[in-house]
């Protein structure tokens, strides 16, 4: 065996075109220090672990796909690029990964570092023109949670109000101006909340993470998995928003607090689409209002009705502001029903009429206590139909595509290469990091590729 003794650097040994000396010429990492000053003493203790190290050491794990902390450290222990990046020499230790699990576990405030780092990628990728707000995409995919279908139990919980009520409260009170002018009538200002919906229901709870929900949707595996929400900018998909739930909730939950904050906060959106999930009437109303177009894929909607006639045989009369029914009687406006997820016109039949009526049995059910045929139509219903209408135009169909492109194919990126398949730490606050994180990655992959 012959040996040769060479004096070389490892910047030497460093690629010059390697990807992450664009990745360290292109990210400025100098913010971390302020982020984390508050965590480290001055005066006692042992030198610490550069917080620029740490954040490094945990991207180049979701820029690469090594699924744990301890697979990192084994990695960087043998790759000359990965140490170039985290500025270790060829013979300096590399951070044990224990170092790494317990500061994310004993400094909580740590992880607003990942944040932080997200928004400071999506600045830099505005700043070079590869964001406009033109079209941003809204969907969301299953993160399998850190625990087995083995762990859950059935646990009795009680049903809440959804998270629109207090959206709910302002447009109820417009709904009633609007009520007074329509009929002449109004009911009493409310000076208190409406009872909120207080039954009790089960549902499946794991008790090694809490936090998850039970996923159970048509084609999607079933057990405790996270949902990662992300909006996507159509023009060079970056991903401009991100937020994780558990995997229970529904996709509209989130939806609008998510484009909100975009809104006001990241980039101005001139239009937002969104699958089937997101067609919920609200939604057209508030994106209305802050004066976006809102794309959306009709959602199909299922009779309710346990009766022959459904509001579909109800014929509408515009200019008299009613209904009329299969026989021909009228359904007036009566009042502004409200309920824990939305506000409706009701137009109901008079009693007489339907105590009469040969078509009785088609239309009312045996028990029935009104007597009378309702009719209910969303007070959004207006605003939902005035984007309809535009579902059939070119720009509509073309914001659709682009939605599918971007926000299905980042997905599949993500979970083929940046570890978004599984979260490997328990809690909901855990999962927003690991979301954050390879999101984060994913940006920066696609900044450097388009202006490179």
């Amino acid at each position: 065996m012959q040996l040769a003794m060479h004096m070389v650097t490892i910047e030497d040994l460093m690629p010059q075109q390697h990807f992450l000396r664009k990745l360290e010429a292109t990210l400025d990492l100098s913010f971390v220090y302020g982020e984390t000053a508050r965590l480290y003493s001055r005066k006692f203790g042992r030198p610490p672990i550069d917080p620029v190290v740490i954040v490094k050491y945990l991207l180049v794990g979701f820029l690469y796909g090594i699924p744990s902390e301890r697979q990192i450290e084994q990695r960087i222990q043998t790759d000359i690029a990965l140490r170039w990046y985290l500025g270790l020499d060829l013979f300096d230790r590399v951070p044990d990964h224990s170092t790494v699990s317990q500061l994310r576990r004993r400094k909580p405030s740590f992880r607003k570092v990942f944040r932080r780092l997200f928004e400071e990628v999506v600045g830099q990728c505005i700043e070079k023109g590869l964001v406009s707000g033109r079209v941003v995409g809204t969907d969301s995919t299953h993160v399998k949670a850190n625990a087995s279908r083995a762990s859950e139990e059935l646990v009795e919980v009680a049903e809440e109000a959804g998270v629109y009520w207090e959206r709910l409260d302002d447009y109820e009170e417009e709904g009633l101006e609007e009520l007074e002018q329509r009929t002449g009538k109004r009911r009493k200002k409310r000076t208190k909340q409406i009872k909120r919906d207080n039954r009790r229901s089960h549902k499946r709870v794991s008790r090694t993470d809490p936090e998850a929900g039970h996923l159970k949707r048509p084609g999607k595996p079933e057990g405790p998995h996270y949902l990662a929400h992300q909006a996507v900018d159509a023009d060079f998909g970056i991903i401009v928003g991100q937020t994780v739930t558990a995997g229970d909730v529904n996709d509209s939950v989130p939806f609008l607090g998510l484009i909100e904050h975009i809104h006001k906060n990241v980039v101005p959106i001139q239009t937002a689409t969104a699958d089937a999930a997101y067609d919920f009437p609200l939604a057209h109303r508030v994106l209305g209002d802050l004066g976006i177009d809102f794309f959306v894929r009709p959602q199909k909607t299922a009779a309710r009705v346990s009766v022959q006639f459904t509001r579909d045989d109800f014929y509408r009369d515009e200019n008299r502001d009613m209904y009329l029914c299969p026989s021909g009687k009228e359904l007036r406006l009566k009042r502004l029903a409200r309920s824990a997820s939305g506000l409706f016109w009701e137009y109901q039949a008079d009693q007489r009429d339907c105590a009469l009526c040969p078509l009785r049995e088609k239309c009312l059910r045996e028990s029935d206590k009104r007597g009378a045929r309702k009719v209910s139509v969303s007070y959004f219903a207006a605003d939902r139909q005035r984007n309809l209408e535009r579902r059939c135009s070119p720009e509509y169909r073309e914001a659709l595509k682009l939605r599918q492109i971007w926000c299905e194919g980042t997905f599949a990126a993500q979970k083929r290469e940046h570890n978004l398949t599984r979260v490997l730490r328990r809690g909901i606050e855990a999962a927003e990091d690991h979301c954050l994180l390879s999101a984060a990655v994913m940006n920066l992959k696609r900044m450097i590729k388009y202006t490179d």
